[in-house]
């Protein structure tokens, strides 16, 4: 039996969310096309009979004198030193940039066999590209394997799981086989609600916006689950773009993250969401910590 800890690294939008998907063949980290989507470390594990690979999808890391955006890059660094394989990915139909360089940076000396994945493949108009990126990342370090894949269609993946689980060391399973997830129905559901704000928002209100899970309650008798949820934001003007002109953006919201938050429980959901405004909570530490964001989680 072989199991193990693989972090899912690399600057902003590069798929690494998507990949944690792709792998489970389950919906368990949210996506956007925007930068900084993700904010948690969010576990997702695959087992079979062979081999238990725990992977801890990461904040995307850049350089930031943003304190909110510091500690997400803290908390997606602190993982390299906890893991036993690190899957780096970077966009193929970007050449070797600043950002990637700046992820390099923080891989030197890091003991842990480091896999490269570059990503979005199907995004290419011509494959060949592919040999120059290849060839330049190469000469930056030694890496135990360099996969073209796509985390959207699934190109690769499979070459990419099988490697990572010939680099795994021996030892038990971490967690019962039928998880798929160490996060809490909970967290999950708010997660769901803050990704339809990603895709319905534009500019700075998604970064803006936290969720609390205030009720969660179970009617098995119903085959349903009530759900009420607070969407925190830092300014009035972003609540009334949150609500919209009657309620509609808030209906719509609620609509999408409800199809989701079914999909994920398996039962009829009642979602009721409110909108609170939370001054400033992105600079306010205490905010910060209620919410889930703390320095050095």
């Amino acid at each position: 039996m072989r199991s193990g800890y693989v972090a899912l690294i690399g600057p902003p939008n590069v798929g690494k969310s998507t990949l944690l998907n792709q792998i489970l063949k389950e919906k368990i980290s949210i996506t956007a096309p925007r930068p900084q989507t993700t904010r948690n470390k969010v576990l997702g594990i695959l087992t079979d009979p062979e081999v238990q690979i725990v992977l801890v999808d990461t904040p995307g890391i850049i350089k930031t004198h943003d304190e909110f955006n510091k500690i997400l890059v803290d908390a997606a660094l602190a993982t390299l030193s906890e893991v036993d394989v690190i899957c780096f990915l970077v966009d193929a139909l970007k050449a070797y940039r600043e950002d990637a360089g700046f992820v390099l940076q923080s891989l030197r000396g890091v003991t842990a066999p480091i896999i490269l994945a570059i990503n979005k493949t199907d995004l290419m108009h011509n494959k060949r590209e592919l040999l120059p990126l290849i060839n330049e990342y190469s000469q930056t370090m030694p890496f135990s394997a360099i996969l073209p894949i796509s985390a959207l269609t699934g190109d690769g993946v499979n070459a990419l799981v099988a490697q990572i689980k010939q680099l795994l060391p021996e030892g038990p399973r971490y967690f019962p086989e039928d998880h798929l997830t160490d996060q809490p129905e909970r967290f999950l559901v708010a997660e769901l609600i803050r990704e339809k704000v990603f895709h319905l928002m534009r500019q700075e209100v998604p970064y803006a916006v936290a969720i609390t899970v205030e009720q969660f309650s179970e009617k098995p008798e119903q085959n349903r689950i009530d759900i009420e949820a607070t969407i925190h934001v830092e300014r009035d003007s972003q609540k009334g773009i949150i609500i919209g002109k009657q309620g509609q953006t808030l209906r719509e919201i609620g609509k999408q993250a409800r199809g989701d938050i079914e999909a994920l429980l398996g039962c009829h959901v009642f979602l009721g969401l409110f909108v609170r405004v939370q001054k400033n909570w992105r600079k306010d530490p205490r905010a910060r910590s209620e919410f889930g964001y703390r320095q050095g989680r």
